[in-house]
């Protein structure tokens, strides 16, 4: 049996003979055209460097497949890796209560089926908070793990070839949460979400909750009036007035590791606003700052370290000895790219936010909207509760944190480009196509720009 991770977690074990249906049955779907080529059979027992050499093949299959819109997204392969998972971790379907929690630290508990999928679980929790349909797919659920201090370090956003409740009990570790966020980047969209009065009340929650915890940056006078705005319970002027601040909207990161502008910096990376917002701290000491746009990534890649036995996992989930790399090619000057890696745990949690960042980007560009009426299941296997669940307010602001350093500008280079159009551009060090996410927002850089 092959073992395949998710961020450097056993999410399934599957057979050569179930990968190879699930590849007769893409095929069927997509015509061969479409589908990667699969590791052919072979007749005799493989030797141990042929057994490697096919697990290769599987991964760069598996990958290709992931990677390609419409095998990745459809219901065949997410709906076998659902399968795989639960056969896997050996979680039979039946009822069970899952608590979420959102951003306040308040606990939803629903009622589904170990085998319900994210999108169904969303839906539970939406219904349970009584959001209305054209507003679920403005929000995610994310797994997450709770830190000391009761902030929560990002894992991954949970994917629809997942089973949400199967994902967070088999890591067995109480620390392992689900939450739910708002998921787009563009705070335009906050309009839509503050229609309704219970979107209203869990973007009023999440951004309390990302002051008090730091991540978006407060002077004496802006906490002043956030609290003013607070006492008077005026929760779309907080809003507004949070919209104007630093870091509003943006996802922070643990602190980790960054080989520019030197290697062995320590980093702090924020994701938001198209970028990637790096706070290194030089082998001086010195605090610099500096953001890399999205549309100048003309691609990016992960790469783990994830020890491939085909043996059981000894090894606990969760733990940190999986190492992972999140590499972007960015274009520093009209004819230079150059690569930058950052080596974090969230590797793959940082992936996911600039592709989120990209398809957002191409939604607007193409004219379209990301409001979307939710896609009801019509196989009534989730069981609702009658009763809707209010969401509180969070507690009034503490005082903003007076240590925190101010940040001096790293290059003025780093400058934001307006979407021109797809630039195919090549590097000496290029890598296969397998291994990496093409950038369609990637742009070349005007005159105007440098």
């Amino acid at each position: 049996a092959y073992n395949i991770h998710v961020n450097g977690v056993l999410h399934c074990r599957v057979r050569y003979s179930q990968l190879l249906g699930l590849h007769e049955q893409l095929r069927k779907e997509y015509g061969a055209n479409v589908v990667p080529a699969f590791p052919p059979k072979k007749i005799f027992t493989l030797t141990p460097a042929e057994v490697e050499q096919r697990r290769e093949q599987l991964e760069k299959y598996m990958q290709a497949v992931r990677q390609d819109p419409t095998l990745g997204g459809s219901e065949t392969f997410n709906s076998f890796l659902r399968k795989a998972q639960q056969e896997t971790q050996q979680i039979p379907t039946e009822e069970v209560v899952l608590e979420v929690l959102l951003s306040n630290g308040q606990k939803v508990k629903i009622t589904i089926l170990t085998s319900d999928q994210t999108e169904d679980v969303l839906e539970a929790v939406a219904s349970k908070l009584d959001l209305p349909d054209d507003l679920v797919g403005y929000f995610s659920l994310f797994l997450v793990r709770e830190t000391k201090d009761g902030a929560f370090s990002f894992v991954r956003k949970l994917q629809e070839f997942e089973l949400p409740y199967v994902s967070v009990t088999s890591l067995h570790n109480p620390e392992f949460r689900i939450i739910l966020r708002k998921s787009y980047w563009d705070s335009a969209y906050d309009d839509d979400v503050m229609e309704h009065r219970v979107g209203l009340n869990l973007l009023y929650a999440q951004t309390v909750s990302d002051i008090e915890h730091g991540w978006i940056i407060v002077n004496k006078e802006q906490h002043r009036q956030l609290k003013s705005l607070q006492e008077k319970v005026s929760k779309k002027e907080f809003i507004r007035l949070a919209q104007t601040l630093k870091y509003y909207g943006y996802l922070k990161f643990d602190p980790c590791i960054t080989d520019f502008p030197e290697k062995g910096c320590h980093v702090v990376v924020s994701a938001g606003n198209n970028e990637l917002n790096f706070q290194v701290r030089l082998p001086n000491e010195q605090i610099k700052e500096g953001s890399f746009k999205v549309t100048r990534m003309r691609c990016w890649r992960v790469t783990s370290s994830v020890p491939m036995s085909n043996g059981p996992s000894g090894s606990s989930p969760g733990k940190s000895e999986v190492k992972l790399e999140l590499a972007f090619e960015y274009l520093m000057s009209k004819d230079r790219l150059q690569w930058v890696t950052i080596t974090s745990p969230q590797a793959i949690m940082l992936s996911i936010c600039l592709q989120s960042m990209v398809d957002e980007l191409m939604v607007k560009k193409s004219g379209g909207s990301i409001r979307k009426m939710f896609r009801r299941r019509m196989n009534g296997a989730l069981r609702r509760s009658d009763s809707q669940q209010a969401v509180k307010s969070p507690p009034l602001l503490d005082s903003p944190d007076a240590t925190r350093e101010p940040m001096a500008k790293l290059s003025s280079k780093l400058t934001s480009v307006s979407l021109r159009g797809i630039s195919h551009s090549s590097s000496a060090n290029d890598v296969g196509a397998n291994d990496f996410h093409g950038n369609y927002a990637f742009e070349g850089i005007g005159d105007e720009d440098l």
